[in-house]
């Protein structure tokens, strides 16, 4: 039975088109929720406990040397002074105050409570495209962050999905049993389809599908092996500079990281030292007035910002991408320059070159087709597409 799945998923999957059968066609399910979000969120708290190997440390050198990507030095001084650490529940407000061998071997807790603030502006309602079970998937607007990171610790999906399954139900008064998890990512700034799991099991078997998929482009497998191998296919819309010449084009670009003012982990760029990846790249519609086309991007593997960088590579990097330039590399290397001042809670201010979550461009995953980890079913899913999105004929039909 799961040979004829499988065969049936090939049939249903073929390179840069996906099409279904009646029976594994959805219909797009016409239902939000989201509240709105308050005006401070309720701050963070990080808990660390003293070791044996940080005995003889001042309390600053821990907390710089451990967290030097969350304040400059001058920073934690602020936070410290500023009453917002303790041990053992009893604040300290001495820098210098000695990480003892007592404090080690009893196994001091240290927290830093970091202050409330106004996260930056973001849409807070979520459409539901398809819901069962096991999963719910959602239609991310753009400017929504899907978890936590940097300044966006409470605006995001997955605080959405939280107050969501906590409403109170006909049957209950408290939280759902079920508690929904984004389990892939999508850009701040795309829009479209986003799986979120219910339960552990469905988490962990999407994860693999996902895993599944981007280890078959690191065995170097042909397009279509990569094609017939995957149990999920997703499928973006993105509008491009410049009006391409080809009709298709395969892109098969390596994408690996640089160190990058203002993001901690490194960014991801074209390189070829990379990791392997592959996109399926599908003319729409081209513009010779307005020097654009419409492309239609299907990703065999799911590096970080793979379409933008790979579209950028090329030379037709997105319209209004604040970052990524043509050859897959950001606009900007030169180090960025830092002042003396800090933000209120003593954190680095905003970087003044432009990182991965800056919004502009317009890219859509607009349609996902996967068997189902839980029923084995073939499904597709479809996210309604922004108007900029839409060919000159779908935007006639609607």
């Amino acid at each position: 039975m799961e040979d004829k799945k499988r065969s049936c998923f090939r049939r249903y999957f073929p390179y840069s088109e996906l099409r279904m059968s009646e029976k594994a066609e959805l219909a797009v399910v016409t239902a939000y929720f989201g509240v709105s979000w308050p005006e401070l969120n309720e701050g963070l708290t990080y808990h660390d406990i003293v070791r044996p190997t940080d005995a003889g440390l001042m309390l600053i050198e821990f907390y710089f040397r451990k967290y030097k990507n969350s304040a400059p030095l001058q920073g934690w001084l602020q936070r410290i002074q500023n009453k917002q650490i303790t041990i053992d529940g009893k604040v300290v407000i001495l820098p210098d105050t000695e990480l003892s061998f007592w404090m080690c071997r009893a196994g001091a807790e240290l927290v830093y409570h970091r202050l409330p603030w106004r996260e930056p502006d973001a849409p807070y309602l979520l459409e539901v495209l398809f819901q069962d079970d096991y999963l719910i998937v959602v239609n991310k607007p753009s400017g929504l962050q899907v978890l936590p990171g940097g300044l966006y610790q409470q605006r995001t999906v997955l605080t959405q999905l939280q107050w969501h399954a906590c409403k109170p139900t006909t049957t209950s008064s408290g939280c759902q049993k079920t508690h929904p998890v984004p389990v892939h990512r999508l850009g701040r700034g795309t829009s479209g389809i986003l799986l979120c799991a219910k339960t552990k099991l469905c988490k962990s078997r999407l994860a693999a599908y996902f895993a599944e998929g981007t280890s078959v482009v690191e065995d170097k497998c042909t397009n279509s092996e990569c094609n017939t191998m995957r149990k999920i296919c997703k499928i973006y819309r993105a509008l491009v500079s410049g009006v391409m010449d080809m009709d298709e084009v395969v892109i098969k670009q390596p994408i690996g990281t640089i160190k990058y003012p203002g993001v901690a982990k490194g960014l991801y760029v074209a390189s070829p030292s990379g990791k392997p990846a592959l996109s399926s790249v599908r003319v729409l519609e081209r513009d010779s007035e307005n020097n654009c086309t419409l492309v239609q991007v299907e990703i065999q593997s799911g590096r970080p910002h793979q379409i933008r960088i790979h579209l950028s590579f090329i030379g037709y990097p997105l319209i209004g991408d604040p970052l990524y330039v043509s050859g897959g590399q950001p606009k900007c290397f030169h180090p960025e320059l830092m002042d003396e001042s800090f933000e209120k809670d003593g954190g680095y201010q905003r970087p003044e070159n432009p990182v991965p979550g800056d919004c502009g461009y317009n890219l859509h995953a607009h349609q996902i087709g996967l068997i189902h980890p839980i029923t084995n079913e073939l499904i597709k899913i479809t996210a309604p597409l922004p108007a900029i999105l839409q060919t000159r004929e779908e935007r006639e039909a609607s």
